[in-house]
């Protein structure tokens, strides 16, 4: 009886991660309002070591279409500069010499269209996932039929498994739907 309830967890553990690596890739997609996740995959020199750009800098947004950038030093406003040019970010710096400024450009009809598809392509590896560790779950719940399990147990847990995936492929769904009105909201 413990496998069966190890085989259903570790399947929920699985959908939650997949779940939450949605939501982390949804929150670095650029939706046309200014978003310091775009920027979590930027890393600067620091004296030696290469770190992210939230440790040597505070990260604000003033308004919906605007980043600033505070460095703690001042001499590293030229590597934050040139990290976020050489980035994928594609927004050209604003430096005034105290802060760096980010202007977030509208996105037009096509880069919107271009973004919700990139989005649906997230949120389907996000239901591959989630499908995978249910088939997972179901092939160790029916092979645990042969260690002694009863089958009675063995069904019941199937449509644990299955309730379990259906609450998760919503979730996506839901996140989904969510971000695609963000993009879509001009």
């Amino acid at each position: 009886m413990e496998d069966v309830k190890k085989y259903i967890n570790d399947a929920e553990e699985s959908m939650e991660m997949a779940s939450m690596h949605l939501e982390e890739a949804l929150s670095r997609i650029r939706a046309g309002r200014a978003n310091v996740h775009i920027l979590d995959e930027i890393r600067v020199d620091s004296y030696g070591s290469h770190v992210p750009l939230s440790n040597v800098a505070s990260l604000n947004t003033p308004d919906a279409r605007s980043i600033t950038i505070k460095p703690w030093d001042k001499n590293m406003l030229r590597v934050i500069e040139k990290a976020i040019i050489d980035s994928s970010v594609g927004i050209m710096p604003e430096n005034n010499g105290e802060i760096i400024r980010l202007g977030i450009p509208a996105l037009t009809e096509d880069r919107r269209k271009d973004l919700t598809k990139q989005c649906a392509k997230e949120a389907e590896n996000a239901k591959v996932s989630v499908r995978n560790a249910r088939r997972d779950a179901i092939d160790k719940l029916k092979k645990s039929i042969k260690n002694g399990t009863p089958e009675d147990v063995e069904k019941d847990s199937e449509e644990k498994v299955q309730k379990i995936h259906d609450k998760y492929i919503k979730t996506i769904d839901a996140m989904l739907e969510a971000k695609n009105k963000e993009i879509m909201t001009v």
